[in-house]
């Protein structure tokens, strides 16, 4: 596969008075599809797949708030309904259905939960390590009382709260950070992930972009229920995505892949939970062969 990337341009939208980020790869007249990344990630580790998708889609990549080049929210809390508004804005906005969505992790979970309230909405829908945690964690964690809970999510406030972003001298430090995550990066992956994943200090230094706080979760449950109720609600085509090293589990044991109404579920090997990045080819195959069935 070529790997000479063409950039896309750049552009905000406004959503709950935040200006949030995205990444519009041309093709205007193609059908819409937007690509949604996750936790402490950003827009550009789409590039790859974006390069080939644009070819017959119109691809639009934001940055999560909190994440890239998107603002941070003033407090701390960075909760899944706040993601999933921010996206029905963006598309809201767009006006182009229906719409292709493709996430990653978060972004999945996001996707999800706006095919299930907007089903009309999305034609083909694509979630890759995005059904969030796994019921034998849920329950795991949903046994400690509520209060405890809380406590332990109020101190990591406070821990959180006085956590300087990080500062590398260089970006070949950062660079060695973002390969030791990901020992399936090529040196080439992680220094572009590097590249578009930090910003330079005052003093010279590279910090990561993403909010600290985006590390911080909410003392509540996950509600299964309630997501399988959104779940069971997707009308379009599902592909469900997962990589054999990951650790989100097995859909198809677990019980969770039982309540989509069309869903296709592939197993990638040799990948953990970036599928996408450890097997480009393997997902791009997949993806291809989904949305042209």
């Amino acid at each position: 596969m070529e790997t000479d990337l063409h950039g896309p341009t750049s552009h905000n939208y406004f959503s709950q008075r935040l200006r949030l980020h995205y990444v519009d790869w041309g093709n205007p007249d193609a059908p819409l599809m937007i690509l949604i990344h996750g936790t402490r990630d950003h827009c550009r580790n789409w590039d790859w797949m974006a390069r080939v998708l644009r070819e017959h889609y119109h691809v639009i990549a934001p940055d999560l708030r909190g994440h890239g080049d998107s603002q941070w929210v003033i407090g701390s809390n960075y909760a899944m309904i706040d993601y999933v508004y921010d996206i029905a804005q963006l598309l809201h906005q767009q006006d182009r259905f229906p719409v292709t969505v493709v996430g990653h992790s978060l972004g999945g979970s996001i996707s999800l939960q706006y095919a299930g309230i907007y089903p009309e909405n999305v034609c083909r829908l694509v979630s890759i390590e995005g059904l969030g945690p796994s019921p034998k964690f849920i329950e795991m964690r949903g046994g400690k009382p509520v209060e405890e809970r809380m406590r332990e999510w109020i101190e990591a406030g406070r821990t959180i709260s006085g956590r300087a972003p990080r500062r590398y001298d260089s970006l070949e430090q950062a660079f060695a950070r973002m390969q030791a995550e990901n020992p399936h990066l090529s040196e080439e992956w992680a220094r572009h992930l590097t590249a578009h994943g930090v910003n330079q200090n005052e003093d010279g230094t590279y910090s990561w972009k993403f909010d600290n706080y985006t590390r911080a979760h909410s003392p509540y449950s996950f509600n299964l229920r309630e997501a399988h109720s959104l779940w069971a609600r997707i009308t379009c085509p599902t592909l469900l995505i997962r990589g054999t090293e990951s650790f989100a589990g097995d859909y198809e044991k677990d019980g969770r892949a039982d309540v989509f109404q069309d869903a296709q579920i592939e197993v990638v090997e040799d990948a953990g939970h970036w599928v996408h990045h450890d097997q480009l080819d393997r997902v791009l195959e997949l993806v291809q062969g989904f949305l042209g069935s």
